[in-house]
Formats: structure tokens, sequence, C-alpha cells
């Protein structure tokens, strides 16, 4: 198809009406104001589209992965990093909202990267996986999460680097336990020869998002084979306790498996607590064998920036330092429910696991409507740290659903972290 030649008037009219609307958050090509000064000017609406696509992606402050557009009804979830034992890249993410398939089998999509996270390629959909994370593990790849909302917990194995998987058909082959489970991707870690992940069983005895969820902790021997069911070990299950903050403690949900200054194991969760001014993560304690787990209400909740939504702790042995980034919320953003204020990503760090800094704010804007920065996986290469960021932000149809339900999955790199 033949081009139209469009004179660098009308494309500098174009770019301004771009950067007008865009501005505005108006709702893409489907806003009257858009169609009006389209109109006004004798300009064909197709003429307008590409430029409009072009700008909004230009804007979106890091690598694209991914891009999921609300009309779609497909939010972008679970943003998960690998780095392959090759140096290139692997990242993951599935969808939730009105048309995915979460509530029957969740899917999930990998991605490639050669060129150290400048460019990427889907090279594999995997149907029946959810809540995922990725992890290398003696040469091979894994995905280990849930089968789909509130479902099974499965892992597959891949030999190639990601481009083909293992189903979890039984016991033997990756279907490691039946019922309903939630998990987000947190670390799998290496310690005292076993592998270790934080998970929720999802059938406490009280109901309802949050309180159902009993924290657990999972682990394998480094040398066994992580598809067999029978070798996974769990820790007895943290339930609900609706006493906890004094009867505002929500519940606790995607924990991290961390190793502590003493050298022991403990998971720090996420904790569902609202109130304006403080944000908080738990730390339960598990015995040595990781057969039993244990919380102190009186010192096992901690002030912790970005506590109420989801978050990734990893320790520096460098810096002797723990690391997260998380959705601090600054104090001009502030409000009743700050588990919904995702604007701000900032890099947090922690010499004892029980006070937490900001270091640094990475990503940030002043739309906390329709803008967020959330759910970030990432990893540490040399100086740098390398991140998959859940993403809502502008785009050609006016932008993401809202704060939470994210449109894009984007890549991006944290240059010097320790400076």
């Amino acid at each position: 198809m033949e081009l139209m030649h469009v004179p660098d008037k009308t494309m500098n009219l174009i770019r301004l009406i771009t950067v007008f609307l865009l501005r505005r958050s108006i709702s893409g090509l489907a806003g009257q104001g858009a169609t009006a000064m389209l109109r006004l000017y004798g300009l064909p609406l197709g003429l307008f589209v590409l430029p409009l696509m072009a700008t909004a992606q230009q804007q979106v402050p890091g690598t694209i992965v991914d891009h999921s557009p609300k009309s779609s009804g497909r939010y972008i979830g679970s943003p998960s990093l690998c780095v392959l034992p090759d140096g290139s890249y692997l990242a993951s993410h599935d969808y939730f909202g009105p048309n995915s398939q979460e509530k029957t089998a969740g899917i999930v999509k990998v991605f490639h990267s050669r060129d150290k996270g400048a460019s990427w390629s889907p090279i594999a959909e995997l149907n029946g996986q959810y809540w995922s994370k990725l992890f290398a593990h003696h040469g091979k790849v894994y995905i280990l999460g849930t089968s789909k909302e509130y479902g099974d917990l499965v892992i597959r194995r891949s030999d190639d680097g990601g481009h083909t998987w293992t189903t979890p058909s039984d016991p033997l082959h990756g279907l490691l336990r039946t019922g309903r489970f939630h998990c987000a991707p947190t670390p799998v870690i290496e310690h005292n020869g076993q592998l270790w992940r934080a998970i929720e069983d999802a059938m406490g005895p009280v109901a309802g998002w949050g309180k159902s969820f009993q924290a657990v902790m999972m682990h394998i021997p480094v040398d066994a084979d992580l598809l067999q069911a029978s070798n996974w070990r769990y820790a007895s299950p943290l339930p609900y306790d609706s006493s906890y903050l004094n009867g505002k403690f929500g519940g606790w949900l995607e924990g991290n498996a961390v190793v502590a200054p003493d050298g022991a194991i403990r998971n720090i969760l996420r904790v569902h607590f609202v109130q304006k001014g403080s944000e908080k993560a738990a730390i339960a304690t598990l015995s040595a064998d990781g057969a039993s787990a244990a919380f102190d209400p009186s010192a096992g909740f901690v002030e912790f920036p970005g506590g109420a939504k989801k978050f990734s702790i990893r320790y520096d042995k460098s810096s002797k330092r723990y690391w997260t980034l998380s959705n601090y919320v600054p104090q001009e953003y502030e409000n009743n429910n700050q588990e919904r204020v995702r604007n701000t990503l900032a890099l947090c760090s922690s010499a004892d696991l029980h006070t937490w800094q900001v270091e640094r704010i990475v990503l940030q804007s002043t739309n906390t409507g329709h803008h967020g920065f959330q759910y970030a996986d990432w990893q540490f290469e040399g100086r740098d740290i390398i991140a998959v960021i859940r993403t809502a932000y502008d785009d050609a149809e006016g932008g993401a659903d809202n704060q939470h339900n994210a449109n894009y999955l984007i890549f991006h790199r944290i240059d010097n972290y320790r400076k």
C-alpha cells in the first residue's frame, strides 16, 4: 500500500494536537475533543492514528515489553524477570480483567531479550499458569505459580531457554498441590541446600479476600526433581487474625523468602492495612528445618514504605543491605486507601529488615488515578538493577482503565543503584 504524503506543516499540527490531547488524558480517537479538532482543520481521522500511537508510546517511561489496551478487557499482571545462564533475559506476565480467562485457566506470555532489555520478542504462551515467578536453576528455567486465580499450585520447566515448557499434568510432572492458592512473582532463593519460596494457602477458616490467606513457606532440596510434588515440603500455615493491628489488619499476602542477618529464613509479607500515613510489612519466622512458622504481633509488624502493595526483597553482599522496589507513598499523595496509590516507584533499603529508608524515586507521576508503576520484579546485574514493571500509563486509547488495571509491561534499568 502506498503511503500518503503529509506536508511538514500538517505533521507539525498533528503533533501539537497529539500533545494537547495526551496532556489532558482525553479518551483517544473516541473523544469528542479529538474528532472536533480534526474536523476543524479538515484532517482525516486515519491520519491521526499512527502519530498519536507513536507519541503515546514514546512517553512511556521504559522499554515496552508488551501492551494490552483497556479496550481488550485484559490487563497486564504478575511481571516476572529472569536472567538466563547465557546472560539474556526472560520476562513474563499474565492477564486479569473481564475478558481474561483467569478464573478458568490463566494465560502467561513469555518474552526474550538478547540485547540487555533494549528489545523483546514473544517466545511462548502458557495456558493454565498464573501469578507466576520465573527462575533459573541448574541450567534450566522454571516457572512456579498457580493454574488460575486461586487455582492449584503448579511448576513447569523449560530446557530450551523458555521456548517450550513441560505441562503440569500430574504430581510427577509439576502438579504440586490441588486446592486454592495465591502467590505473586516474589523471589525463589537458595539457602542451606534448599530452594525457598513463599506462597499463600487461600483456604483459611475466615472467608474473604486477604482474610482467607494463610502464609506458607515451601522448600525443596536443591538437587531434587522440582517437578515431583513429593519432593516439596511446606511450613505450617499462618492464618489471618482479626485482632492484629488493633483490629485494622486486613490480611497478609505475597510473601518473600529472605535470609535474615542471623542466617535464618524469614517470610516477609505485604500487609493489607489502609491507615493514612502508615504502611507495614509482617516478618514471620521459620524453624531451622522449615517445618513450622510463627508470628509475634508485638514485634513482627514493621513500618515499610509501600508495604500495602506487592514488593520483592533481595540481599546485596557488597552493600550488606536488603533492597526493594516498592510503591512508597510520599506525603503529598497520602490518603485513606494507600493500597491504591501506585504512582511512585521507589528504591528502598535496610540493613536489618526492620528499619527501611527510601534511597531514591525511580518513577513517579502526578496522576494517581490512571498512572501506576507496580509489582516490580527485579534482579541485580553488576552495579545496576534491572526490572520489569506492571505499568498503567497513557496510550492511543486514552490510557489505562485505572492505576491498578495496567496496560503495559515495561523494562527499566536503574544505573549504579548503590550510589
